[in-house]
């Protein structure tokens, strides 16, 4: 079960973490939309499938190549998500 994203936004940071690791934002929205919550520990991957029942918050948590974090964050409403790093929530 896949959600929609709405409009896609990154912060300046996460854009240059994705550049230095020549890595594509696709590929992490991708793995986001389907469900893989990546880094995230066992409970908040559950409250991520329960919030699909709930129409909350989603967030996922991975990591380039370079070994920087990303998170993306959808919003309940599913108007948008946002790639970032942790440090400019």
């Amino acid at each position: 079960m896949s959600f929609p994203l709405g409009r896609v936004v990154a912060t300046p940071g996460a854009l240059h973490a994705l550049e230095d690791a020549r890595q594509q934002p696709a590929a992490f929205l991708s793995r986001h939309r389907s469900r893989d919550w990546g880094e995230l520990p066992e409970d908040d991957a559950k409250a991520n499938d329960l919030a699909l029942e709930q129409g909350t918050r989603l967030l996922s948590v991975y990591q380039t190549t370079k070994g920087e974090r990303l998170w993306i964050i959808t919003e309940a409403d599913r108007s948008s998500t946002c790639i970032l790093l942790p440090e400019e929530y």
